[in-house]
């Protein structure tokens, strides 16, 4: 999972597994396997940025 925030500031989590696109237009929109859409405030590098941190911290957790 990780952090964003809507464009009214309103932060939630996602399950970064189920982001399928993400595009800059000009807002970001993550579009899910499930076909939602969701804008965000972040942008595109940022949101690519968590994920790989994610999958890090799950790399990191099953090494222990």
């Amino acid at each position: 999972m990780i952090r964003v925030t809507r464009l009214n500031n309103q932060p939630f989590v996602v399950n970064c597994e189920l982001i399928k696109f993400i595009e800059e237009t000009p807002d970001t929109v993550l579009t899910l396997i499930t076909g939602e859409k969701i804008v965000v405030s972040e942008s595109m590098d940022e949101i690519i940025e968590r994920v790989i941190e994610y999958g890090r911290r799950l790399r990191a957790f099953r090494r222990e």
